[in-house]
This record gives structure tokens, sequence and C-alpha cells, in this order.
């Protein structure tokens, strides 16, 4: 048989020979409007198959040589990228597919997925509004939401009625905004905005509030990145990521929820000896009620000390500091600053003579660190452009370290202030000046104390009686409450992965105490890895698949088919074990664990970029994000010696014999009768359980328990320097917070916000 159009494929269709076969678009006959339907049509000997596409063109913007769109750019385009699509996923199903036979309807009702996918994206309008068809919202906003675990664990749960309504997430790269946009406002039609911005940078907040309409936030979530933070990696001194949760916390000043949930690795309760863990708990306690501050400053001038007057009226003045609106602190700071300077100045020509005043580098040390904590925030700025800059360049275990790292610490508002302290401690001072001088240093580390740290010295100028007072006022000014922070095993909810994550609940006083999350499953209920991906395991080496396909575990396992059949059990949404009404994991995932409200407006679907959003250049798969790495026939030999010894310290003789060793660190082999190791960022780091290859972006994404219709967006994967810009799909997925331990949370919260 002839081809058309130059496309050639092989087909069977009912009878087992190979056959030659065409595929092609061709126009039918136009309607009233002048517009013609697009068909797809398969020949084959005599059988053919027609499918409507569900597009329609005018006659003339159709060329039937290419037999492809022509007109408008955008129009035609996205036409154009569905109709390659088609014909793409038909000659992939008549080449590659594992069947052997076809008949016209199977061809037909596969085909059909894809169609009936883009006809409903072609009729959706995003929603401009949340609708609150029944029940109560509580709203929340989700920052360094990266793929949105936490979104969409908190988008799951719903207690007596009551749920939460997605108002804005927060992140710094490019395809966590094009994965949010894809999955939140296109294909759930939720109006959630999204802010792509460094929390670092000064508008931050600004543009936050501007994303967030005005509206009441009652929950915050979020985990700052956890690099730095990590036991497995190395501790950077002054790397941006060490003090983001500074930069979190200012957020929850600002906006002031109900509760707060912060999210880290377990690491962070033993970096810096616990130091980094009590900073966070003091950080949270000073949080407080701006409506109660005027309350402890009037506490402040009522004691009255003709000594300490100094002292207490920067107090007084640090304590104000916290009733200011972000876009006033900086010159509340530089009120602070001029007060404590002015004081210098008045006291500079009793301690020193003229000429000193003027020459003196101890005197002119302290009079430019005045400067300098006058321009906090130029410095502050400059501080973050070196540390943005150092990270970029890799700045590390090299020459230039340590050149950099006393810059940075130099340029700090601490070490300016030790200093100023050095500078007095050189100069002889008169005996009668000395308390003076050590009232401008002690002003000076109020400055940069937290508001904690500020009251346990307001402390030492309280009477007993005075003493309880204060802390009476305290108890009514601190606005969170929070004892310590809670470490939780993602397993125990519902997710089939040993991932331990410790969360700092901050607690406003006005809602209920929660300190931690209780487990949704038992230990013996605990989700395997089977469970997870047995339906998934269909595909080899170097292989991508767009739809499932049927999984035989009789024949797959032979001997075990037995064994691993009794591991799939039908649970609840959570995880608990449900014989009778629930679903197996699979199934879950398959089907979607989101809630009825939250109707889909389209089909899952994949774009490249954003560009290729705008464009409409859509790919609408049945099953997405399932492609194998193509690995080479060494790797793929190593992979089967540690599959086979079923542990890599194990395989280590037997690779060195064969020549096969290798210099990566560690292989994690799945065992289909446990919980995974904690979910990373490199696919290489596994071995699938009963295949020598790496993971697909969608079976991590089903041990993070993400629903197959949540589609990561974008590069699959990268590598090199290209680490420190992108966030492909395996690094979506592997930062991700699991949305089941999410709902867990989201659902905890629900059962207590008030």
């Amino acid at each position: 048989m002839e081809t058309q159009n130059g496309v050639r494929i092989f087909v069977r269709v009912r009878k087992p020979v190979r056959e030659m076969a065409t595929i092609n678009f061709y126009l039918d006959k136009p309607d009233k409007k002048g517009l013609a339907p697009i068909h797809l049509r398969i020949n084959c000997k005599g059988n053919q198959v027609k499918i409507a596409t569900g597009q329609k063109v005018k006659t003339d913007t159709f060329d039937k040589k290419t037999q492809r769109a022509t007109g408008p750019l955008i129009a035609a385009s996205e036409i154009n990228h569905y109709l390659n699509f088609l014909q793409e996923r038909v000659d992939e199903l008549l080449h590659n597919s594992t069947k052997k036979v076809f008949t016209k309807e199977e061809i037909k009702q596969t085909v059909a997925q894809y169609i009936e996918s883009y006809k409903n994206n072609n009729t959706v309008s995003i929603v401009k509004e949340q609708l609150h068809l029944y029940g109560k919202p509580f709203t929340f906003i989700d920052l360094f939401a990266g793929a949105g675990g936490f979104s969409e664990g908190f988008l799951q749960a719903e207690v007596n009625n009551k749920y939460f309504e997605f108002i804005a997430a927060s992140d710094i790269n490019e395809n966590c905004e094009l994965t949010h946009v894809v999955r939140y406002n296109h294909q759930l039609g939720l109006n959630a905005a999204f802010l792509k911005q460094d929390i670092t940078e000064p508008d931050f907040l600004d543009n936050l509030l501007e994303k967030t309409g005005g509206r009441q936030i009652d929950v915050v979530c979020g985990g700052p990145p956890c690099q730095s933070f990590s036991l497995a990696g190395k501790r950077k001194k002054f790397d941006k990521k060490d003090d983001l949760f500074a930069h979190y916390l200012e957020v929850i000043k600002v906006l002031q929820p109900k509760y707060f949930i912060m999210e880290n690795v377990k690491g962070i309760l033993t970096k810096e000896k616990g130091k980094i863990k009590d900073l966070i708990i003091q950080e949270i306690n000073s949080i407080v009620d701006i409506k109660e501050i005027p309350v402890l400053v009037d506490f402040v001038k009522r004691l009255k000390s003709k000594e300490h007057s100094f002292v207490l009226s920067s107090i007084a003045k640090r304590i104000d500091i916290e009733v200011l609106k972000e876009s006033e602190k900086e010159n509340g700071k530089a009120d602070f600053i001029n007060f404590v300077h002015k004081r210098f100045r008045q006291l500079t020509p009793k301690i020193v003579d003229y000429k000193t005043s003027k020459t003196d580098t101890r005197i002119n040390t302290i009079r430019h660190g005045f400067n300098l904590l006058a321009r906090d925030k130029e410095w502050e700025k400059l501080r973050r452009d070196i540390i943005k800059e150092k990270d970029y360049c890799n700045i590390d275990n090299d020459s230039f370290l340590d050149t950099f790292t006393s810059f940075l610490t130099q340029i700090s508002p601490e070490s300016i202030v030790r200093e100023i302290e050095g500078a007095f401690d050189q100069i002889d001072i008169p005996e009668s000046y000395k308390q003076d001088c050590t009232d401008i240093i002690t002003a000076l580390k109020i400055y940069n104390a937290s508001f904690d740290e500020t009251v346990e010295r307001l402390e030492q100028y309280c009477s007993p009686e005075k003493k309880l007072e204060l802390r009476n006022i305290l108890n009514s000014i601190r606005l969170y409450r929070i004892e310590k922070p809670f470490v939780a095993n993602a397993a125990n909810y519902g997710v089939p992965q040993n991932r331990e994550r410790v969360l700092f609940i901050g607690c406003r006083k006005d809602q209920e105490f929660i300190s931690e999350i209780p487990p949704t499953v038992k230990d013996e209920e605990k989700v395997t890895v089977f469970e997870a991906l047995y339906d998934l395991d269909f595909i080899g080496n170097n292989q991508k698949a767009h739809h499932y396909s049927k999984t035989d575990i009789q024949k797959q396992y032979n001997g075990t088919a037995e064994q691993m059949t009794q591991l799939l059990r039908k649970r609840g949404v959570d995880g608990k074990v449900n014989p009778k009404e629930g679903k197996t994991f699979a199934e879950w995932s398959r089907e979607g664990r989101l809630i009825a409200r939250y109707n889909p407006q389209t089909k899952p679907f994949y774009v490249r970029s954003s560009e290729a959003l705008c464009n409409g250049e859509k790919d609408f798969d049945v099953l997405n994000n399932h492609k194998t790495s193509n690995q080479r026939d060494d790797v793929v030999k190593r992979l089967e010696i540690i599959l086979k010894n079923g542990d890599y310290k194990k395989a280590k003789t037997e690779l060195k014999a064969c020549g096969l060793s290798s210099n990566k660190r560690n292989y994690n082999v799945l065992k289909p009768d446990e919980q995974s190791p904690t979910v990373m960022t490199i696919p290489d780091d596994y071995i699938h359980f009963n295949a020598p290859r790496a993971l697909t972006v969608r079976e991590m994404a089903r041990l993070q328990s993400f629903d197959d219709s949540f589609v990561f967006q974008g590069k699959r994967s990268t590598g090199g320097n290209n680490r420190k810009t992108e966030v492909p799909q395996y690094t979506l997925v592997g930062n991700a917070v699991p949305p089941l331990l999410a709902r867990a949370i989201a659902s905890e919260l629900l059962k207590r916000i008030q």
C-alpha cells in the first residue's frame, strides 16, 4: 500500500499479520458557520478507522497537503500541536505496544481518551473565584511551595463540613509556578495566586499581601529549603538558605494566622548542637499581639529608675518597633540608632579631649559603627546579593571562602556592635562615665535582640512584685504557643515511605493548642512499596508510557504471586485499612483523592514551559511522567547484581569481580513488602524491586502519595550547575511534602480551628 503524507506505520487489525498503514487528517463537510470538523483516519488494506478529533477549522485555514492548520499563529500552533500529539500517540500505539492484535474498537477507545481530554480543555474557563458550595472554608497560603505537596494535602482535607480554601502560594522557581498554574488554575479551576519571588527580597511581603487580596489568612504552611540543614550534606556558613526561617516568621508576624506549620528535615534539631532549634522556638515566642504592646510599653515606663532610665527607654523603643508596619520598621530602627548615637555624641567630650574625638581610631570606630547600623537596610541588601552570588558561584571549600565569610561576618549588625564594644574597652574612660558607656553597649545589644531576649533583659530591672506583673502581661501578649517541635514519619499517615520530618506548629493564643499530629495508620497497616507501584510495572529501560497497561501479577511474580497479591489491601483515603468500602492505594492514586468539591475543569496535561502553555501546546496523556532513563548495558548489569543481592554493600564484592564497581555512595533497593527510604531528588539512588532500573517520576510521586492526576511540568531532570537554578520534575517530587502527611496535618487543624 502506498503511504499518504509520508507517514508509514505497521498495524495489526484483527489479523496477527504485520501490514502497512497510513495515518492522516482530513476535513469533513463544514457546518452552517463554515467550520469543518477535522477527522483522523487510519487505513490498512481495506480496514479503516475514522475518529473525530473534536476540532473544527475554516476550510481556507487548513492545508490539505501538510494536513495542518494555517492562519493566526497561536490558534494554528495549538491545533497543530494537538494534531501532532494525536499522530505521535497513534503511531506509538501501533508500533510500540506490547499487544499483538488490535480491533477497530480498541484503537478508537484508546485514541478517544486523548481526544476527550482535549475537548474538556477546549470548553474550560478558569473560574474567577473559588466557590463555597457547602461547609465553612478556612483560608491558607503555601510558602516555599515547590510542587505543592502542602497545598495538595490541605485541599484533600475535610472535617465536620469544614475545609480549606487555597489563597496563594510562593516559590522562587519558574517550574514551581508552572506546575502550580497548571494544577490549580487550569486543571482544578481555582483562583489561587502564585508569587514567584525570593522571600528575602525587601518587597516580598508587600507583593504577597497584594496576592492575598486583603483576605484574612487562617493558616500558613511551608518549609524553608532543607539543604543547609540536612545531616547528609555540608553545613555552610552564610548559605542564603540558613536564615530563610527568619523571613518565614516575618510573614507570620504580619499575617498573624490562627495556625502556622513550618516543616523541615530532622537534622535541624541537632544543627549547631540544637541552637538553631532553640532559636526558632525563641523567635516564635517573640511574635506578639501588637494590640497588647501598649500595655507592656506602659509597664516599662512605670519602672522608674534614674540609674537605668536610658536602658529602660531603649527597651521601650525596641518594643515599640514590634507595633510598626513592615514599611515603617526601617524608620523605627533608624530612630532607635539615632537615639543611642545622640547619647554617645553627648558623652564623647566627657570621655576624650577634642583632638582625640576627631582623630582617634577607637572613637571613629564607634562613630562609624553607628553609621553602619543606621544604614542596615542597605547593608542587608548587599549581604543578600553577595550570598546569592557566592552560592551561584559555588564558593565553598576553596581559597575564596574565608574572605567572603570574613566580610559577611564583618558587616553583620552583631559584629558591628562587637567592634563598637571593643573600641570602648580600649578607651581609658573616667570612672564616673563607665556606666554610661556600658548603657550604650547594652542599648545596641537590645537593638539586635529578639523580643524574647529583650523581655528577659527587662526582668533584671523588676522587683519580685513587678516580675509577677510582667509575666502576666507576657502571657497575654505572646501571640503563639509552642512547646517543642514534633517529629512526624510520613509512613504513619498512609505514605509508602519512611520519611521523618520536623514540624513546628505555631498555635495562636485564641486557638486550641496542637502539639502533635496523630497517626492515621497503625504499624501493621502501613502502605508498602508494592501497593504503591505494582500497577505501573509494565515498562522497561528507556521507555515511556502514555496510558496504563494491565499488569499480570501471576505472570510477573510466578512463585511469589500469592504473596505479592496479599500485600494489596483496601483502604480509606487516609490509608486506614477498610476491606468493605476501601480502594487500593493504586486505585486511589489513579482515581484521585481530592474531594468532590474540586470538580476538575480539564483533564491532566503536560506542558514543557510557560511559553508552551501560552501557546496551547498541551499534551493530554492518560498517564503522565512515566518515563524510564536510558541506562547503558553495564549500568543495567550493575543494577541486576545489586538487585539480586538485595543490598548495595552485599553486592560490592561481586561488582568488583565483574568490573562493575561504582563510585556512587549508595543504591537503595526497594523492598516490595516494606516502605521505601526517604525519596530524594536523584532517581538513580533507587532500584526498582522487580527490575534493574531507576524509578520514573510517576513512581517517585506515588511513593510521595501524589495522585496520578498531578502532573509535574517542565524538564524531567537536569545536572551540573543547572541544579542551582532549575527545579525539574524529579526535584519537584523529591523536595515535596507528601500530600497525605499534609492532609493529616490539615485534618487535625480543621478539628481544632475556631
